[in-house]
């Protein structure tokens, strides 16, 4: 994992991101900071305990006392990406780190560890908006995306004059990137009891085997239906919903969209430098790895031909469980054009 250092002093916490707010604990209030570079932010697929593959200085603080210099005015304006996983989340997030003046935090482990506690959060929430706001040039934007799961607390992270990317797909683009993947599918079956619970009120499938394109339905379901949720407490304007394969359709368009809802310095000719850049021929969260548009669609077609007939029944199940859930019927609404 690294080695401990030396405390941060509060004021250096304060000043900048040099110091990630990585991980805590919220029961104990103990929070782990990370030393951090912008290359370190910028070469980070996730910025969860996979970053320790390498070692870190890192040190762990009372949250009283971390956050103690942040003053009352401090920014908290960071913007957000929230998405429903295996929809390009790390792509688009890369893409928008590339814009001039961006500082992309992808996945901080703190956000998946306050979504999953048991303890109270809600004396949190201010000061970790103060600390992912924090950038290395007083001039610079934070753009932060969230683990999928975290979507459960989109509604309480983003302020209310707060800006949201909500990443999304179609159930039949969704069926075919998970089922395509044989570790999307071992994630989609380990994450099943804890997606059952979370969408408890939400959503009731009848029906639901352990077939996997029925685990696919139950995680688009879930998925969608906290972002649904979400965008029903914050204001009007506050979100922009993008339909990933919407997105590579039209990837200079689409950014260009992306970098005036968000309120970037993005200029056009910069922007198709972007989009026209070896990212979209990279498999995102491990840059090494060829993956383009044209690979990943092959792989859809060939994963939705594979399993036509247990996807047509999954369809049936979401729409039926959409009769008694506004929040799926929404889902799906937007993922055929009209919502």
């Amino acid at each position: 994992m690294g080695v401990m250092s030396s405390a941060p002093p509060v004021s250096e916490i304060a000043a900048g991101p040099a110091w990630l707010a990585q991980a805590m604990d919220a029961a104990s209030g103990n929070v782990r900071f990370v030393r951090m570079t912008p290359d370190d932010y910028r070469n980070a697929s996730f910025l969860d305990d996979r970053i320790f593959q390498v070692a870190r200085e890192h040190h762990i603080l009372p949250w009283e006392a971390a956050t103690a210099a942040l003053p009352a005015d401090a920014r908290a304006d960071a913007r957000w990406i929230f998405h429903i996983g295996h929809v390009g989340s790390t792509l688009i997030s890369r893409l928008v780190g590339e814009f001039p003046r961006v500082l992309s935090l992808r996945e901080p482990r703190i956000l998946r560890d306050l979504a999953g506690a048991s303890a109270a959060i809600d004396r949190y929430i201010p000061g970790l908006r103060k600390l992912v706001s924090r950038t290395f040039a007083p001039g610079d934007i934070a753009v932060v995306k969230a683990t999928s799961f975290a979507s459960e607390l989109a509604g309480a992270l983003v302020p209310e004059d707060g800006l949201a990317l909500f990443v999304h797909a179609s159930p039949q683009a969704y069926f075919g990137t998970c089922l395509a993947g044989e570790n999307t599918m071992r994630e989609v079956a380990a994450l099943a009891p804890a997606r059952r619970d979370r969408m408890k009120g939400r959503v009731s499938l009848d029906g639901i085997t352990d077939r996997s394109a029925h685990l696919v339905a139950a995680a688009w379901a879930c998925e969608m239906t906290a972002l649904e949720l979400a965008a029903t407490s914050l204001p009007p304007g506050a979100v922009h919903w993008l339909d990933f394969d919407q997105f590579l359709a039209d990837v200079p368009g689409e950014l260009s969209r992306v970098a005036a809802f968000l309120g970037l310095d993005a200029p056009a000719g910069q922007i198709a430098e972007i989009a026209d850049g070896p990212l979209l021929g990279r498999y995102s969260k491990a840059l090494e790895y060829d993956y383009s548009p044209d690979l990943r669609r092959q792989l859809i077609d060939a994963a939705s031909a594979e399993h036509a007939g247990d996807i047509d029944r999954a369809l049936a199940m979401l729409s039926a469980a959409a009769q008694e859930s506004p929040l799926l019927a929404r889902a799906l609404d937007r993922s055929t054009g009209e919502g």
